[in-house]
């Protein structure tokens, strides 16, 4: 579905990614993972269009997007959801799922308001509430739902699970695996908690220092000994 190609990249002459290489399939979580300032972040924003590209190639679903401006590549069917604004917090949710669905055909906007509220059913209580005034894992409902709208084939999630509880954490990342499994996304998960999201996932990246230090399932990342003890913090389960 979505797949990057020895993708170097950066910010003007800064460059952060160092021939990055991955692939995203539908029905699949890919779990992007490594420590502070390793590239993570970055490498969502590069597929996005909101860096510099210095070499390589990404495609979509067997189109070449590495060279088009965001606004495009979301039209080619990605959604990315950043760590922070992305909502608007001082508008309702009504107001945020109309702003999602602006180019949305009239005739499909209702159908996709329902099938995201059928994901996140609580949020139909909070219609005429503004986002600012819900909680967090509300909010990042909100985000996922306003992502649906526009019908992706992709979805790109970072760090949805900051400043949650471990409870909310939880449901949030189940609703991510859910993405995948349920409505057959393809699902890129830029994620602090690696533990938890090595779980839910599929196959795994690891990034260290712009670069690729390990590919394969997410069950192998969790259970590599050195990998997930120098670069995650974790024991091998």
């Amino acid at each position: 579905m979505l797949s990057v190609e020895n993708v170097s990249a950066g910010y003007g002459k800064l460059q952060v990614l160092n021939d990055v290489s991955i692939v995203a399939r539908e029905k699949e979580v890919t779990v992007i993972v490594g420590p502070n300032g390793s590239g993570k972040s970055t490498l969502l924003k590069t597929i996005s269009g909101l860096t510099t590209i210095y070499s390589g190639v990404i495609r979509l679903d067997g189109v070449i997007i590495s060279r088009m401006p965001a606004h495009q590549v979301a039209r080619h069917g990605l959604a990315y959801l950043p760590q922070t604004e992305s909502v608007f917090s001082h508008l309702t949710v009504a107001e945020n799922l109309r702003m999602a669905g602006y180019t949305v055909p009239k005739e499909l906007y209702s159908e996709r308001v329902s099938r995201a509220l059928s994901l996140f059913p609580q949020l139909t209580e909070y219609m005429n509430t503004k986002v600012g005034n819900l909680s967090g894992g509300e909010r990042q409902m909100v985000a996922m739902s306003m992502a649906l709208i526009r019908n992706p084939k992709v979805i790109m999630l970072d760090e949805p699970t900051a400043n949650l509880s471990p409870k909310l954490a939880t449901a949030v990342l189940q609703i991510v695996r859910s993405l995948a499994s349920d409505l057959g996304l393809a699902v890129i998960l830029v994620e602090q908690n690696a533990k938890k999201a090595l779980e839910i996932g599929d196959r795994a990246y690891l990034l260290v220092g712009g670069q690729k230090a390990f590919e394969g399932s997410a069950k192998e990342l969790l259970n590599h000994r050195e990998l997930s003890r120098l670069y995650l913090g974790l024991k091998a389960v």
